[in-house]
């Protein structure tokens, strides 16, 4: 089974003062190091969603794999989400996406090559942190237009998992889940 490898990337970083995007990170930008992850854990098809500042992010970022831009960024996650599994939805070679989100550095190619193991059209999977659920995020085909129709806001996937059956993998030994809201999370 196949899995794509999907970056959230379009917020203005509003409580972190910048677009995360931007924000250099071990010798090279978020968005780059998330991008990068997905490829070291072998996603053959890679895409990224931009938003704030799309065009600075293209021109700045070296290497970026194929890029979508959401017009309606500043509605939230879930419109981000919305429109990479859109651009996704043509590919039938895809069985499912894992994703990412441009600010949580702390998740490895290991965590996402365990969660994608589990690529199939019915799958819903996340990484788990000592059983409590976190990321990545596998979504199967089957279920991209429930995820689609329920993701509003900042929300993304969210209240679609909690309604449904999900497998959690355990990667808390491989990476860390924590987001990066302010600049000084990036010392943590």
């Amino acid at each position: 089974m196949t899995a794509a490898g999907l970056v959230l990337a379009a917020g203005a970083g509003r409580r972190f003062g910048r677009v995360k995007a931007l924000v250099p990170y071990r010798n090279r930008l978020l968005v780059e190091h998330a991008a990068e992850t997905l490829r070291i854990a072998g996603c053959e098809r890679r895409l990224v969603v931009l938003g704030a500042r799309a065009e600075e992010v293209r021109a700045t970022a070296s290497g970026l794999p194929e890029t979508v831009i959401n017009p309606e960024w500043a509605t939230g996650m879930g419109s981000s989400l919305r429109a990479g599994l859109t651009a996704l939805a043509g590919d039938d070679a895809i069985d499912a996406v894992v994703v990412l989100l441009v600010d949580m550095p702390g998740v490895t190619a290991e965590a996402v090559r365990r969660v994608a193991a589990h690529a199939a059209p019915g799958a819903l999977v996340t990484g788990g942190y000592q059983g409590r659920r976190g990321h990545p995020v596998l979504l199967g085909r089957a279920h991209w237009a429930g995820v689609a129709a329920s993701a509003t806001g900042d929300r993304g996937a969210r209240d679609y998992l909690r309604a449904h059956e999900v497998l959690v993998v355990e990667v808390g030994d491989v990476a860390g889940d924590q987001d990066l809201d302010h600049p000084e999370d990036l010392d943590a």
